[in-house]
């Protein structure tokens, strides 16, 4: 398959992780979003509901990978592309890792919590027996976007229009 064609499938499905971010919006949460595909059908869905659920290990990654799993009735997610919204944390990207992911793709890069490049690279560690391809910078505009305008309201404390 060409570049042109993968360019095209990263953000059509890169597209839906970002209404997933859109719900976490709509929810008070923090508006990251997460889709995984394989064999060109998404599998699993998530966004950020840490707050909704208390639960500081409710992410957009870890509640699709869960999803994923069910779906193929298997921890191991061989074969499938992770599409996030922003680059995935230090626990997240462990458990991609975990679930043997094949591939990564994200929007905007994450300088304070970065599990796949930024602060640490996990998903390259050569240490490891398990390595994630990356694909960084799809549709990072928009998915950065709309993290900036949740925080600049968060900071002027209009809680109820986020």
């Amino acid at each position: 398959m060409d570049k042109l064609v993968i360019g095209e499938i990263d953000r059509k499905y890169m597209e839906e992780a970002f209404k997933e971010a859109e719900k976490a919006l709509q929810e008070n949460e923090v508006p990251i979003g997460c889709v995984i595909a394989f064999e060109n059908k998404i599998i699993g869905r998530g966004h950020n509901r840490t707050e909704t659920l208390q639960d500081p290990t409710a992410h957009a990654e870890i509640i699709a990978i869960t999803a994923a799993a069910e779906f193929l009735d298997s921890w191991r997610l061989t074969g499938s592309t992770i599409y996030s919204t922003i680059e995935p944390c230090i626990m997240c990207a462990g458990a991609l890792m975990l679930a043997r992911a094949e591939r990564l793709v994200f929007g905007a890069s994450d300088p304070k919590f970065g599990g796949c490049g930024s602060i640490m690279n996990i998903v390259a560690e050569k240490k490891l027996n398990h390595r994630i391809s990356v694909t960084e910078g799809v549709l990072a505009e928009k998915c950065a976007g709309i993290m900036q305008e949740f925080f600049r309201k968060k900071r002027k404390g209009d809680h109820d229009e986020v």
